[in-house]
This record gives structure tokens, sequence and C-alpha cells, in this order.
């Protein structure tokens, strides 16, 4: 860009710079001076800071936010979100984002779908206040135990992933996903990081004797989990088989769908289809030995904790003497505090993806580990650019 000024200005040019004109109506000769862009004053450019949102209207549900804000040495960034009297929820942001990075954190309530609104809203609120970025932190990704299509319903984290990405959401940051596929259903990049090393920790320095104990899956869908902590511990492993079939099972798959009404004009009468056996479920059975041992058992989720008790009682019949139960993230829903504290096991520990602190005063068998640590440093990597192979160090493909 250049500046056209008069020949008599003041300003102070090379006369190299000097340029004539012919005007077509006078026939007179016009001359200007014609400044360098270093003449100019220049534009001060500066790299756009990070702002850092919790998206929870609940008050319990931000001492994770909190926790995060005071390890990156920041505060949080304003924002109001409450219900209307109708129940629509609104989001106000009280202070510019136009540039920045955003991170949204997000932990889940027991009123999911509220949460949900909560995220999409201030999602879209950030992308029309002109962010530069915006990072969903969400530690619990919901409906995540609905991600295979199961006879005539949906695959609703495939909607809620499409959702999110349509509201504006440019990268997401979760934690131990129930299906690791599930990252597939964003067309977004996708880090979920891995809580077991807490858990491990908290086995080697709050267990004495976790020399002698062994891992436990509860059912053989969760024995690559338990293989992957007992390799780290160098301890030994036992599967639980033969205990009632919960909601993954294959059973309640689309694929088992009764099939139509068999008629004339819709199969040949010399076409027969064969019939898939049904399964007969064995006897509760447990492959490896658990006998004077403490067993720990290890799942992602505990919510409904039904198949933990049986599997609690079973191990104490075959001789184990303290029970463990270790998970990423716990729901525990309904009356599961009273029933953990009238069970054999004598503890359950838990991070802090989801809020608890209620169920903590009913059971104290209920123990924390804080993960603040490792969203942090991801929050960190990504607004300094910076690598996030340091949080998957040694994770292989079956972790």
């Amino acid at each position: 860009m250049y500046t056209v000024v008069p020949p008599d200005s003041s300003v102070q040019t090379d006369r190299s710079f000097w340029t004539c004109t012919e005007n077509w109506k006078t026939k007179k000769v016009l001359m200007f001076c014609v400044a360098p862009p270093e003449s100019e004053a220049k534009m001060n450019i500066t790299k756009g800071g990070l702002v850092l949102f919790s998206a929870n209207s609940n008050s319990s549900c931000m001492e994770l936010s909190k926790k995060i804000a005071e390890r990156l040495g920041v505060e949080m960034g304003k924002v109001q979100v409450y219900q209307e009297p109708d129940r629509e929820t609104r989001v106000q942001i009280q202070e510019s984002v136009r540039g920045k990075d955003v991170f949204i954190i997000q932990t889940v309530s027991k009123d999911v779908n509220t949460t949900i609104m909560e995220l999409l809203i201030m999602v879209y609120a950030c992308k029309t206040s002109c962010a530069k970025s915006i990072i969903g932190v969400v530690p619990y990704f919901p409906y995540s135990k609905q991600c295979k299509m199961r006879k005539r319903g949906s695959i609703v984290s495939k909607l809620l992933a499409s959702m999110m990405c349509k509201a504006g959401l440019t990268h997401l940051i979760t934690m131990d996903l129930h299906q690791k596929e599930i990252q597939g259903f964003f067309n977004i990049p996708v880090d979920n990081l891995r809580a077991s090393p807490f858990l491990l920790q908290y086995i080697q320095e709050e267990i004495p004797d976790y020399r002698n104990a062994v891992i436990v899956a509860k059912s053989p869908a969760s024995a690559k989990r338990a293989q992957s902590f007992a390799e780290r511990l160098r301890l030994g492993i036992a599967v639980i088989h033969g205990e009632a079939q919960d909601a993954e099972s294959d059973l309640v798959d689309g694929r088992h769908s009764p099939p139509m009404v068999r008629s004339a004009a819709a199969i040949h009468p010399s076409l027969e289809i064969p019939m898939l056996i049904p399964k007969e479920k064995p006897p509760i059975t447990v492959v490896g030995d658990v006998g004077g041992r403490i067993a720990i058992i290890v799942d992602d989720i505990i919510d409904d904790v039904d198949s933990f008790l049986a599997a609690a009682e079973t191990l104490k019949e075959r001789g184990a003497y303290k029970i463990f139960v270790m998970a990423t993230h716990g729901l525990l829903s309904s009356d599961a505090p009273l029933l953990i504290e009238e069970s054999a096991i004598d503890e359950v520990v838990v991070t802090n993806t989801i809020p608890h602190e209620i169920q903590k005063l009913q059971c104290p068998k209920i123990k924390t580990v804080d993960i603040s640590m490792t969203l942090s440093e991801a929050i960190r990597r990504i607004h300094n650019g910076e690598s996030m192979s340091y949080l998957f160090r040694n994770i292989g493909l079956d972790d």
C-alpha cells in the first residue's frame, strides 16, 4: 500500500518517489509524492490468549474447572449459565473471546440432557463471537454407552458428535471413552486421555500389600483392561465368566432382530435360512486363582453396581480377603452408594471426571483420584502448539 501526498507536504521523502501525471481537463502537470510503505504506522499483531470457561450451571460440577484453572495459573472466564423459568438454557459470555483459544470444560451432572445443551449453546456462542478455536474438555463423554446399533434404536454417540461439530467445536479432549471407536464419529481432532496412570499410582501407594493382589475382569469384555493393569503392575489376572448378560451383549445387537414372517411372496419355498443357535449362559466360574489374595476389579464405568456386587460375592466365595473396585467414571446412579456400603466391597476408587461428593457422604468406601493434572497439561500443550505424544507414552493399541 502506498500513501499519496502533495509535493508541498512536510513528509520527508526521496525524490525518486516523485511521480507526474497529466490532468486531461486542464492540461496541467500535477506532481505527487508517493511515500513508501515504511512511513506508515505498523499494525500491532499479538497472539490470541487463552480463555477457560465452565459450561455447567451446577456449582458442584465446577470443582474440576477450578482445579484446572489453578494448575494453569489463569482465572476462569466470565460467563453466566442459567435456566429460564420455562427450563430453557441461556448462556451469556461476559468477556471478549475474539481471536482467542477458548477451552470449555463440561462435567456431566445428573441432568445429562441439560448438560449437553449448556455445552452446545456455549460452543455456538463462542463461534459467533469470533473465537480463534473452541476446544471442548469433556472428561466423561455422555451417551458413550449408546455407541452400537441395538435392534431398532440409534447410535446416539454419533448423533451427539455431529451436534458438537455442527455447533462449532474444533477439538475435543476427553478421557477413557467407553469404546475407542467413538473417536471416528467426529470430523475434528479427538484426544482420548487415560486415567490408568493415576489409578495404578493409587494401587501402589494406598494398598500396602498390593503385591499379593490379582487384577480381576468382571466379564470377558473387560479382560483387555484387566490385562493392561496386570502387565504394568506385574500381577496375575482373573476373569469371571458366566455372569448375567449386560447391555453390551451381542444378544441385544441389531443383527439378532427377529426375522420377518415367512411368506411365499417374499421367500422362495425351497430357500431355508439357517437359524443361529441361541447362547446358553454357563454357570459362574472364575478363571484364575484368587484364594487368599486381594482382588482388584477394574472397569471404565461404574454406574449400575449390581454386576460389581455379584462379582464381589463370587470372589469372596473363592477366597479373596479384600476387594477393591477401580473405575475411571463413577456415575453411581440411584441407590448405588447404599448398596456398596452394605456389600462385600472394601473400597471403590474413581476419578473426578464426574462430581460425586453427595455419593461420598452416603458411602465412606468411595475414594476419589484427581486427574486435573492431565487435563491441564493437555490444555497447555494444545494452546502452545506442542506435541501431545508425551501424554500417550507407553500406551498401546489395546489400552
